[in-house]
């Protein structure tokens, strides 16, 4: 059993579509999931910005948190991606997260204007870009933002304004050496069940890269959350894993929870009826199961 003592959170992972998105993060907010999230994938035409879609979206909710899954980071400067996550934050009553990524599909970022990096140079510039949005926020330090690295340099940069509430960073990380940064410097991370080879059983060799890092830089494992994005099927009948009834769900994702640490499934889905179904029934259910289980 593995527990790094974070409360289970349900959430829904949209596409950034015109109303549609804005409308499924109002269905996720009514039916009591804790989180929407939407992709950020800038150089897709049909897809709305995901930054103005998140700013809207806290607009159209109340209590329900948002964040990217997660904010392509070549093709938005880190000091601009503090203040305006910050401000949103403070503007939303503290509901938003930040999720960040290194990029991928570098012939879109290229095309776009965004500078083509390799794997390991990606790495190293999320680094950095932790660096300063975590400098922009910390208020209490006197003196400017100052930061000067291989991708970023930032000399006297004001800091502020400070979110509303401690806002995490999350990582969208599955190999090792992004992995070892989200042990080091992040707050969470966030893999796609269905980027994982071997599925979920992948999980242990991730908590694995994340805990080590994060002991050797004197941090507690706990203080990264395990989320993850999920799909499947609602069926009458199980067939597979997340392919059956939602007590099933229910039971296929108690299991994730108590084995891997999971504290935060995000249903990918723009269909209104699984996002309800998910928070009225599956949701419920898992949280009993762990609860019973670690009781």
């Amino acid at each position: 059993m593995t527990d790094y003592g974070h409360d289970l959170l349900f959430g829904a992972f949209v596409t950034p579509s015109a109303t549609a998105g804005a409308e499924l993060a109002v269905v996720a907010d009514r039916a009591g999931l804790d989180l929407v999230t939407f992709q950020d994938h800038p150089y897709v035409a049909r897809f709305h910005d995901t930054w103005t879609l998140l700013s809207y979206a806290a607009a159209r909710t109340t209590r329900i948190k948002l964040a990217a899954n997660v904010l392509n980071l070549p093709l938005r400067q880190p000091a601009v991606i503090a203040r305006s996550h910050a401000t949103l934050d403070r503007l939303s009553g503290g509901r938003i997260e930040l999720g960040l990524g290194a990029g991928a599909f570098w012939d879109g970022v290229e095309a776009m204007g965004g500078r083509r990096l390799t794997a390991g140079q990606s790495i190293d510039a999320l680094g950095e870009a932790i660096d300063i949005i975590r400098q922009v926020w910390d208020t209490s330090t006197p003196g400017p933002v100052r930061a000067s690295g291989a991708y970023y340099d930032v000399s006297g940069a004001k800091r502020g304004p400070a979110p509303a509430h401690a806002m995490s960073i999350w990582l969208g990380a599955y190999k090792p050496r992004m992995l070892r940064l989200a042990g080091r410097a992040a707050d969470g991370v966030v893999p796609s069940l269905s980027y994982l080879p071997g599925g979920i059983n992948d999980y242990a060799d991730l908590n694995r890269h994340i805990d080590e890092a994060a002991e050797a830089a004197a941090r507690p494992p706990a203080a990264v959350r395990r989320l993850l994005n999920i799909n499947g099927t609602f069926s009458d009948f199980g067939r597979s894993f997340l392919d059956g009834p939602a007590e099933q769900w229910a039971e296929d994702l108690a299991g994730v929870a108590l084995d891997h640490g999971v504290s935060a499934f995000i249903l990918a889905s723009d269909n209104p009826a699984d996002l309800e179904l998910f928070a009225a029934e599956v949701a419920p259910a898992v949280r009993d199961l762990v609860a019973a289980e670690r009781a």
